[in-house]
Protein backbone atom coordinates (compact mmCIF):
# COMPACT_ATOMS: atom_id res chain seq x y z
CA UNK A 1 0.00 0.00 0.00
CA UNK A 2 1.59 3.61 -1.19
CA UNK A 3 1.14 5.52 2.24
CA UNK A 4 2.30 8.51 0.97
CA UNK A 5 -0.26 9.69 -1.60
CA UNK A 6 -3.24 8.25 1.00
CA UNK A 7 -4.47 11.40 2.74
CA UNK A 8 -7.94 11.40 5.37
CA UNK A 9 -10.70 13.96 6.09
CA UNK A 10 -13.02 13.59 8.86
CA UNK A 11 -15.62 15.95 10.43
CA UNK A 12 -16.70 16.07 13.53
CA UNK A 13 -20.09 17.33 13.80
CA UNK A 14 -20.80 17.76 17.82
CA UNK A 15 -23.41 19.61 19.97
CA UNK A 16 -20.88 22.79 21.34
CA UNK A 17 -18.44 22.50 18.34
CA UNK A 18 -17.50 20.51 14.45
CA UNK A 19 -13.86 20.04 14.06
CA UNK A 20 -12.53 19.20 10.31
CA UNK A 21 -9.24 17.26 9.84
CA UNK A 22 -6.78 16.25 7.57
CA UNK A 23 -4.22 13.43 8.53
CA UNK A 24 -2.28 11.27 6.63
CA UNK A 25 -0.65 7.46 7.76
CA UNK A 26 3.38 7.53 7.31
CA UNK A 27 4.58 3.70 6.86
CA UNK A 28 4.65 3.10 10.63
CA UNK A 29 0.89 3.24 10.85
CA UNK A 30 0.74 6.41 13.00
CA UNK A 31 -1.44 9.58 11.75
CA UNK A 32 0.32 12.62 10.98
CA UNK A 33 -2.27 15.27 11.44
CA UNK A 34 -1.44 18.05 8.16
CA UNK A 35 -4.55 20.14 9.39
CA UNK A 36 -7.06 20.94 12.07
CA UNK A 37 -9.60 23.90 12.40
CA UNK A 38 -12.77 24.39 15.25
CA UNK A 39 -15.49 26.36 15.35
CA UNK A 40 -18.57 26.54 17.56
CA UNK A 41 -21.61 24.83 16.50
CA UNK A 42 -25.32 26.49 16.63
CA UNK A 43 -27.15 24.22 14.48
CA UNK A 44 -26.84 21.15 16.72
CA UNK A 45 -28.38 19.53 20.24
CA UNK A 46 -27.51 16.30 21.50
CA UNK A 47 -25.75 15.29 18.85
CA UNK A 48 -28.74 15.58 16.46
CA UNK A 49 -29.35 18.30 13.23
CA UNK A 50 -32.01 21.19 14.68
CA UNK A 51 -30.70 23.93 11.87
CA UNK A 52 -29.57 22.91 8.64
CA UNK A 53 -28.36 26.12 7.45
CA UNK A 54 -26.51 27.32 10.83
CA UNK A 55 -24.80 23.46 10.69
CA UNK A 56 -23.94 23.64 6.58
CA UNK A 57 -22.23 27.15 7.64
CA UNK A 58 -20.31 25.75 11.05
CA UNK A 59 -19.45 23.01 8.01
CA UNK A 60 -18.13 25.01 5.46
CA UNK A 61 -15.96 27.16 7.48
CA UNK A 62 -13.88 24.42 8.98
CA UNK A 63 -13.44 22.62 5.50
CA UNK A 64 -12.21 26.04 4.10
CA UNK A 65 -10.27 26.74 6.80
CA UNK A 66 -8.53 23.29 6.68
CA UNK A 67 -8.34 23.86 3.26
CA UNK A 68 -6.28 27.10 3.35
CA UNK A 69 -3.69 25.52 6.13
CA UNK A 70 -3.19 22.48 3.61
CA UNK A 71 -3.30 23.66 0.37
CA UNK A 72 -5.42 20.48 0.11
CA UNK A 73 -8.65 20.26 -2.13
CA UNK A 74 -11.21 18.01 0.26
CA UNK A 75 -13.85 16.15 -1.87
CA UNK A 76 -14.71 13.06 0.47
CA UNK A 77 -14.96 13.30 4.24
CA UNK A 78 -15.75 10.42 6.74
CA UNK A 79 -18.34 11.61 9.52
CA UNK A 80 -18.95 10.60 13.01
CA UNK A 81 -22.78 10.32 14.27
CA UNK A 82 -23.74 10.07 18.19
CA UNK A 83 -27.42 11.20 19.63
CA UNK A 84 -29.92 10.20 21.97
CA UNK A 85 -31.40 8.11 18.96
CA UNK A 86 -28.60 5.71 19.01
CA UNK A 87 -29.13 2.22 19.93
CA UNK A 88 -27.87 -1.06 20.12
CA UNK A 89 -29.19 -4.68 19.45
CA UNK A 90 -27.42 -8.40 20.04
CA UNK A 91 -28.49 -10.71 17.30
CA UNK A 92 -26.82 -14.04 15.97
CA UNK A 93 -26.80 -15.26 12.50
CA UNK A 94 -25.47 -18.16 10.89
CA UNK A 95 -24.91 -19.52 7.06
CA UNK A 96 -24.83 -22.68 5.46
CA UNK A 97 -21.87 -23.67 3.19
CA UNK A 98 -21.56 -26.51 0.80
CA UNK A 99 -18.98 -28.54 1.90
CA UNK A 100 -17.10 -29.18 4.79
CA UNK A 101 -13.97 -29.62 2.78
CA UNK A 102 -13.30 -26.09 2.16
CA UNK A 103 -11.85 -24.04 3.97
CA UNK A 104 -14.03 -20.85 5.01
CA UNK A 105 -13.40 -17.40 3.23
CA UNK A 106 -13.52 -13.46 3.94
CA UNK A 107 -16.45 -13.62 1.16
CA UNK A 108 -18.19 -16.14 3.78
CA UNK A 109 -17.61 -13.84 6.78
CA UNK A 110 -18.79 -10.96 4.23
CA UNK A 111 -21.92 -12.82 3.70
CA UNK A 112 -22.98 -13.52 7.11
CA UNK A 113 -22.44 -10.02 7.67
CA UNK A 114 -24.33 -8.58 5.02
CA UNK A 115 -27.23 -11.10 6.27
CA UNK A 116 -27.18 -9.58 9.61
CA UNK A 117 -28.12 -6.06 7.62
CA UNK A 118 -31.47 -7.40 6.78
CA UNK A 119 -32.71 -8.30 10.37
CA UNK A 120 -35.99 -6.71 11.20
CA UNK A 121 -35.82 -3.33 12.70
CA UNK A 122 -38.21 -0.38 13.63
CA UNK A 123 -39.73 1.74 10.98
CA UNK A 124 -37.44 5.09 10.89
CA UNK A 125 -34.51 3.06 11.84
CA UNK A 126 -31.66 2.38 9.89
CA UNK A 127 -28.27 0.19 10.92
CA UNK A 128 -25.12 1.86 11.18
CA UNK A 129 -22.69 -0.67 12.19
CA UNK A 130 -23.06 -5.05 12.33
CA UNK A 131 -20.14 -5.49 14.68
CA UNK A 132 -18.92 -9.39 15.39
CA UNK A 133 -18.35 -10.46 18.67
CA UNK A 134 -17.51 -13.62 18.09
CA UNK A 135 -17.89 -17.33 15.32
CA UNK A 136 -19.15 -20.51 15.90
CA UNK A 137 -18.29 -23.13 13.24
CA UNK A 138 -20.30 -26.17 13.40
CA UNK A 139 -20.03 -26.91 17.33
CA UNK A 140 -16.71 -24.89 18.07
CA UNK A 141 -17.77 -21.74 20.33
CA UNK A 142 -15.32 -18.87 21.04
CA UNK A 143 -13.66 -18.03 17.50
CA UNK A 144 -12.30 -14.63 16.92
CA UNK A 145 -11.30 -15.58 13.09
CA UNK A 146 -12.93 -18.00 11.09
CA UNK A 147 -11.06 -17.96 8.13
CA UNK A 148 -9.28 -21.05 6.93
CA UNK A 149 -10.68 -23.63 9.18
CA UNK A 150 -13.07 -26.28 7.87
CA UNK A 151 -16.96 -26.15 8.58
CA UNK A 152 -20.30 -26.57 6.88
CA UNK A 153 -22.27 -24.22 9.46
CA UNK A 154 -20.82 -20.61 10.88
CA UNK A 155 -22.58 -18.44 12.98
CA UNK A 156 -21.46 -15.09 15.05
CA UNK A 157 -22.73 -13.37 17.29
CA UNK A 158 -23.26 -9.71 16.77
CA UNK A 159 -23.23 -6.21 18.27
CA UNK A 160 -25.49 -3.98 15.68
CA UNK A 161 -25.96 -0.20 15.82
CA UNK A 162 -29.42 1.12 14.89
CA UNK A 163 -30.00 5.41 14.57
CA UNK A 164 -32.92 6.88 13.21
CA UNK A 165 -32.77 7.14 9.20
CA UNK A 166 -33.52 11.52 9.56
CA UNK A 167 -31.05 12.11 11.68
CA UNK A 168 -29.06 10.36 9.03
CA UNK A 169 -29.82 12.06 6.62
CA UNK A 170 -29.75 15.53 7.87
CA UNK A 171 -25.83 15.10 8.54
CA UNK A 172 -25.39 13.69 5.17
CA UNK A 173 -27.67 16.89 3.62
CA UNK A 174 -25.46 18.99 5.57
CA UNK A 175 -22.10 17.56 4.58
CA UNK A 176 -23.35 17.45 1.15
CA UNK A 177 -24.54 21.25 0.68
CA UNK A 178 -20.86 22.11 1.71
CA UNK A 179 -19.92 20.06 -1.30
CA UNK A 180 -18.28 16.91 0.03
CA UNK A 181 -19.06 13.13 -0.34
CA UNK A 182 -19.39 11.14 2.85
CA UNK A 183 -17.39 7.78 2.57
CA UNK A 184 -19.06 6.23 5.59
CA UNK A 185 -20.81 7.31 9.14
CA UNK A 186 -18.89 6.26 12.46
CA UNK A 187 -20.54 5.81 15.76
CA UNK A 188 -18.58 8.51 17.70
CA UNK A 189 -17.64 6.10 20.80
CA UNK A 190 -16.34 3.88 18.89
CA UNK A 191 -14.08 6.18 16.96
CA UNK A 192 -12.86 7.52 20.10
CA UNK A 193 -12.39 4.35 21.96
CA UNK A 194 -10.29 3.28 18.51
CA UNK A 195 -7.97 6.90 19.90
CA UNK A 196 -7.46 6.62 23.58
CA UNK A 197 -7.49 2.82 24.18
CA UNK A 198 -4.47 0.54 24.09
CA UNK A 199 -4.76 -3.41 23.01
CA UNK A 200 -4.71 -4.44 26.61
CA UNK A 201 -7.25 -2.59 27.72
CA UNK A 202 -9.60 -3.77 25.59
CA UNK A 203 -8.38 -7.38 26.01
CA UNK A 204 -8.60 -6.98 29.71
CA UNK A 205 -12.15 -5.09 29.65
CA UNK A 206 -12.44 -1.28 29.90
CA UNK A 207 -15.27 1.63 29.34
CA UNK A 208 -14.62 4.24 27.47
CA UNK A 209 -16.88 7.08 28.84
CA UNK A 210 -16.57 10.07 25.79
CA UNK A 211 -17.99 13.33 28.28
CA UNK A 212 -18.82 15.62 25.23
CA UNK A 213 -21.20 19.00 24.84
CA UNK A 214 -24.28 17.16 24.26
CA UNK A 215 -24.00 13.57 24.80
CA UNK A 216 -21.63 11.16 26.91
CA UNK A 217 -20.76 8.03 24.75
CA UNK A 218 -20.29 4.88 26.24
CA UNK A 219 -18.11 1.78 25.01
CA UNK A 220 -17.27 -1.37 26.90
CA UNK A 221 -14.81 -3.42 25.66
CA UNK A 222 -13.85 -6.96 26.71
CA UNK A 223 -11.35 -9.64 24.90
CA UNK A 224 -11.00 -7.28 22.46
CA UNK A 225 -14.24 -6.93 20.96
CA UNK A 226 -17.39 -4.63 21.74
CA UNK A 227 -19.48 -5.42 24.25
CA UNK A 228 -21.36 -2.37 24.78
CA UNK A 229 -22.26 0.70 23.07
CA UNK A 230 -24.89 3.74 24.49
CA UNK A 231 -25.61 7.37 23.94
CA UNK A 232 -26.34 8.92 27.53
CA UNK A 233 -28.77 12.07 26.28
CA UNK A 234 -26.56 14.69 28.21
CA UNK A 235 -22.86 16.51 29.15
CA UNK A 236 -21.01 19.04 29.62
CA UNK A 237 -23.80 21.26 28.98
CA UNK A 238 -26.18 20.31 31.32
CA UNK A 239 -23.20 21.58 33.63
CA UNK A 240 -23.10 24.86 31.94
CA UNK A 241 -27.01 25.15 32.14
CA UNK A 242 -27.14 24.33 36.18
CA UNK A 243 -24.39 27.14 36.95
CA UNK A 244 -26.12 29.22 34.88
CA UNK A 245 -29.63 29.01 37.05
CA UNK A 246 -27.94 28.33 40.04
CA UNK A 247 -25.91 32.02 40.08
CA UNK A 248 -28.29 33.81 38.08
CA UNK A 249 -25.67 34.31 35.32
CA UNK A 250 -25.27 34.86 31.67
CA UNK A 251 -24.73 30.83 29.68
CA UNK A 252 -20.90 32.17 28.48
CA UNK A 253 -20.20 33.43 31.93
CA UNK A 254 -21.21 30.16 33.01
CA UNK A 255 -19.18 28.03 30.44
CA UNK A 256 -16.27 30.10 31.31
CA UNK A 257 -16.60 29.94 35.04
CA UNK A 258 -16.87 25.37 34.69
CA UNK A 259 -13.51 25.99 32.56
CA UNK A 260 -11.06 28.25 34.49
CA UNK A 261 -12.84 27.74 38.56
CA UNK A 262 -15.30 24.41 38.30
CA UNK A 263 -14.09 21.41 40.19
CA UNK A 264 -16.31 18.13 40.40
CA UNK A 265 -15.37 17.52 44.38
CA UNK A 266 -17.28 20.00 46.78
CA UNK A 267 -15.88 18.90 49.54
CA UNK A 268 -12.03 19.56 48.64
CA UNK A 269 -12.80 22.97 47.10
CA UNK A 270 -11.62 26.36 48.99
CA UNK A 271 -14.39 28.00 50.78
CA UNK A 272 -12.61 31.22 51.40
CA UNK A 273 -12.21 31.48 47.41
CA UNK A 274 -14.54 33.59 45.63
CA UNK A 275 -14.96 34.73 42.19
CA UNK A 276 -16.69 38.00 40.76
CA UNK A 277 -19.22 37.88 37.66
CA UNK A 278 -20.03 41.38 36.35
CA UNK A 279 -23.44 42.00 36.43
CA UNK A 280 -25.86 42.19 33.69
CA UNK A 281 -26.27 46.01 32.33
CA UNK A 282 -24.24 47.90 35.00
CA UNK A 283 -26.01 45.76 37.73
CA UNK A 284 -24.09 45.14 41.01
CA UNK A 285 -22.04 41.84 40.16
CA UNK A 286 -21.97 38.61 41.93
CA UNK A 287 -19.80 36.58 44.01
CA UNK A 288 -19.79 33.32 43.56
CA UNK A 289 -17.50 30.77 46.33
CA UNK A 290 -15.84 28.10 44.84
CA UNK A 291 -16.85 25.75 46.93
CA UNK A 292 -20.64 26.56 46.12
CA UNK A 293 -19.75 26.25 42.58
CA UNK A 294 -18.34 22.85 42.76
CA UNK A 295 -21.30 21.14 44.19
CA UNK A 296 -23.43 22.54 41.59
CA UNK A 297 -21.14 20.51 39.20
CA UNK A 298 -20.72 17.80 41.81
CA UNK A 299 -24.16 16.98 41.30
CA UNK A 300 -25.11 17.09 38.05
CA UNK A 301 -21.80 14.46 37.44
CA UNK A 302 -22.46 12.34 39.49
CA UNK A 303 -26.09 11.84 37.67
CA UNK A 304 -24.09 11.53 34.70
CA UNK A 305 -21.91 8.73 36.60
CA UNK A 306 -24.79 6.94 37.60
CA UNK A 307 -26.34 6.61 33.91
CA UNK A 308 -23.32 5.32 32.76
CA UNK A 309 -22.68 2.86 35.68
CA UNK A 310 -26.26 1.72 34.29
CA UNK A 311 -24.90 1.22 30.95
CA UNK A 312 -22.04 -0.58 32.06
CA UNK A 313 -24.65 -3.07 34.05
CA UNK A 314 -26.22 -3.29 31.03
CA UNK A 315 -23.03 -4.61 29.08
CA UNK A 316 -23.03 -7.52 31.57
CA UNK A 317 -19.58 -6.97 31.78
CA UNK A 318 -19.02 -5.32 35.51
CA UNK A 319 -17.30 -7.88 36.82
CA UNK A 320 -15.26 -8.31 33.41
CA UNK A 321 -12.91 -4.79 33.04
CA UNK A 322 -9.87 -5.15 34.48
CA UNK A 323 -8.98 -1.74 33.02
CA UNK A 324 -11.67 0.17 34.59
CA UNK A 325 -12.52 3.54 33.23
CA UNK A 326 -11.02 5.66 30.64
CA UNK A 327 -13.05 9.21 30.21
CA UNK A 328 -12.06 11.40 27.28
CA UNK A 329 -13.81 14.57 25.44
CA UNK A 330 -14.36 17.56 26.56
CA UNK A 331 -15.75 16.87 29.76
CA UNK A 332 -12.61 14.88 30.85
CA UNK A 333 -10.75 18.06 31.42
CA UNK A 334 -12.72 19.25 34.22
CA UNK A 335 -10.85 19.22 37.42
CA UNK A 336 -10.99 16.31 39.87
CA UNK A 337 -13.23 14.41 37.69
CA UNK A 338 -11.11 11.26 37.69
CA UNK A 339 -11.33 11.47 41.63
CA UNK A 340 -14.88 11.68 41.63
CA UNK A 341 -15.25 8.89 39.17
CA UNK A 342 -12.90 6.68 41.11
CA UNK A 343 -14.71 7.19 44.21
CA UNK A 344 -18.42 6.54 43.04
CA UNK A 345 -17.23 3.75 40.87
CA UNK A 346 -14.30 1.99 42.73
CA UNK A 347 -12.78 1.18 39.46
CA UNK A 348 -9.53 2.57 38.31
CA UNK A 349 -9.64 5.57 35.89
CA UNK A 350 -7.63 7.78 33.92
CA UNK A 351 -7.86 9.72 30.98
CA UNK A 352 -7.79 9.50 27.82
CA UNK A 353 -5.42 11.10 25.19
CA UNK A 354 -5.12 10.55 21.34
CA UNK A 355 -1.06 10.92 21.85
CA UNK A 356 -0.66 7.44 21.18
CA UNK A 357 -1.54 6.63 17.49
CA UNK A 358 -0.20 10.19 16.36
CA UNK A 359 2.82 10.47 14.81
CA UNK A 360 6.14 13.13 15.75
CA UNK A 361 5.91 15.32 18.10
CA UNK A 362 2.28 16.52 19.26
CA UNK A 363 0.97 19.84 19.06
CA UNK A 364 -0.62 20.13 22.57
CA UNK A 365 -3.28 22.24 20.47
CA UNK A 366 -4.30 18.35 18.97
CA UNK A 367 -3.29 16.26 21.89
CA UNK A 368 -6.18 17.24 24.17
CA UNK A 369 -9.48 14.50 25.30
CA UNK A 370 -11.58 17.19 23.04
CA UNK A 371 -9.94 15.74 19.74
CA UNK A 372 -10.46 11.71 20.72
CA UNK A 373 -12.84 11.50 18.04
CA UNK A 374 -11.79 13.45 15.59
CA UNK A 375 -7.94 11.58 15.54
CA UNK A 376 -10.84 8.44 15.76
CA UNK A 377 -12.15 9.24 12.99
CA UNK A 378 -9.43 9.43 11.01
CA UNK A 379 -8.46 6.13 12.11
CA UNK A 380 -11.31 4.40 11.20
CA UNK A 381 -11.21 6.33 8.13
CA UNK A 382 -8.38 4.34 7.19
CA UNK A 383 -9.69 0.97 8.69
CA UNK A 384 -12.51 1.80 6.00
CA UNK A 385 -10.10 1.95 3.51
CA UNK A 386 -7.94 -1.50 4.15
CA UNK A 387 -11.13 -3.41 4.47
CA UNK A 388 -13.31 -1.94 1.51
CA UNK A 389 -10.63 -0.65 -0.78
CA UNK A 390 -7.63 -2.98 -0.24
CA UNK A 391 -5.40 -0.31 -1.03
CA UNK A 392 -6.37 -0.05 -4.71
CA UNK A 393 -8.60 3.05 -5.04
CA UNK A 394 -7.62 6.57 -4.99
CA UNK A 395 -7.44 8.37 -1.72
CA UNK A 396 -10.58 10.32 -0.54
CA UNK A 397 -8.42 13.85 -1.44
CA UNK A 398 -8.43 14.76 -4.90
CA UNK A 399 -5.62 16.79 -4.46
CA UNK A 400 -2.84 17.81 -1.69
CA UNK A 401 -0.74 20.25 -2.60
CA UNK A 402 2.70 20.93 -1.04
CA UNK A 403 3.54 24.25 0.77
CA UNK A 404 3.83 26.94 -2.40
CA UNK A 405 7.81 27.52 -2.30
CA UNK A 406 9.79 31.06 -3.17
CA UNK A 407 9.12 31.89 -6.75
CA UNK A 408 12.03 30.85 -8.68
CA UNK A 409 12.74 31.09 -12.80
CA UNK A 410 11.71 28.04 -14.47
CA UNK A 411 13.66 26.14 -16.29
CA UNK A 412 12.73 24.25 -19.47
CA UNK A 413 14.51 20.29 -19.89
CA UNK A 414 14.01 19.47 -23.24
CA UNK A 415 13.62 15.70 -23.00
CA UNK A 416 16.31 13.38 -24.58
CA UNK A 417 15.65 12.29 -27.77
CA UNK A 418 16.76 9.02 -28.71
CA UNK A 419 16.29 6.92 -31.89
CA UNK A 420 13.63 4.34 -32.10
CA UNK A 421 15.82 1.23 -32.27
CA UNK A 422 15.86 -1.17 -35.34
CA UNK A 423 14.84 -4.46 -34.40
CA UNK A 424 16.28 -6.50 -37.63
CA UNK A 425 17.61 -9.58 -35.58
CA UNK A 426 14.46 -10.03 -33.38
CA UNK A 427 12.09 -8.98 -35.87
CA UNK A 428 10.47 -12.42 -37.38
CA UNK A 429 10.58 -13.28 -40.82
CA UNK A 430 8.05 -12.22 -43.14
CA UNK A 431 5.32 -15.59 -44.55
CA UNK A 432 7.00 -16.10 -47.75
CA UNK A 433 10.60 -16.54 -46.36
CA UNK A 434 8.94 -18.80 -43.12
CA UNK A 435 7.11 -20.66 -46.48
CA UNK A 436 10.88 -20.71 -48.23
CA UNK A 437 12.45 -21.89 -44.61
CA UNK A 438 9.56 -24.88 -44.42
CA UNK A 439 10.31 -26.16 -47.54
CA UNK A 440 14.01 -26.35 -47.41
CA UNK A 441 13.78 -28.03 -43.56
CA UNK A 442 11.27 -30.88 -44.89
CA UNK A 443 12.94 -32.09 -48.07
CA UNK A 444 13.40 -35.68 -46.86
CA UNK A 445 9.66 -36.17 -46.05
CA UNK A 446 8.67 -34.87 -49.23
CA UNK A 447 10.79 -37.45 -50.91
CA UNK A 448 8.72 -40.11 -48.37
CA UNK A 449 5.28 -38.27 -49.54
CA UNK A 450 5.96 -39.42 -52.86
CA UNK A 451 7.71 -42.70 -52.44
CA UNK A 452 4.51 -43.74 -50.23
CA UNK A 453 2.16 -42.85 -53.09
CA UNK A 454 3.74 -44.74 -55.39
CA UNK A 455 3.37 -47.82 -53.99
CA UNK A 456 -0.27 -47.06 -52.68
CA UNK A 457 -0.81 -46.65 -56.60
CA UNK A 458 1.07 -49.84 -57.51
CA UNK A 459 -1.01 -52.14 -54.89
CA UNK A 460 -4.39 -50.47 -56.41
CA UNK A 461 -3.72 -51.73 -59.70
CA UNK A 462 -2.94 -55.30 -58.26
CA UNK A 463 -6.08 -55.38 -56.54
CA UNK A 464 -8.25 -53.79 -59.40
CA UNK A 465 -6.50 -56.70 -62.07
CA UNK A 466 -7.59 -59.12 -59.13
CA UNK A 467 -10.63 -58.06 -59.28
CA UNK A 468 -11.11 -58.36 -62.95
Amino acid sequence: MNFKKEYVAAIDIGTTKIVAVLGKRNPNGKIEILGMTKTVSKGVKRGVVQNIDETVAAIQTVVNDVQQKTGAKISDVFVGIAGQHIKSVKNRGYINRDSYDDEITNDDVKRLIEDAHKIPIEMGDEIIHVLPQNFIVDSETGIKNPVGMSGKRLEANFHIVIGNVASIKNIEKCVNRVGLRIHDVMLEPLASAAAVLTEDEMEAGVVLVDIGGGTTDIAVYHEGVIRHTAVIPFGGNVVTKDIKEGCAILERQAEELKIKFGSSLGDISEEDKVVIIPGISGRDSKEISFKSLAYIIQARMEEIIDAMMFEIESSECMDKLSAGIVITGGGAMLRHLQQLVRFRTGMDVRIGYPNAHLAGNVSDDINQPMFATSVGLLMRGYEFIDSEWEGNKLPPIEEVLPPRPVAKPEVKVQPEVKPEPVMVETTPPTAPVREERAERSKPKSNMIDKLKRSITEIFDVDDNSSKM
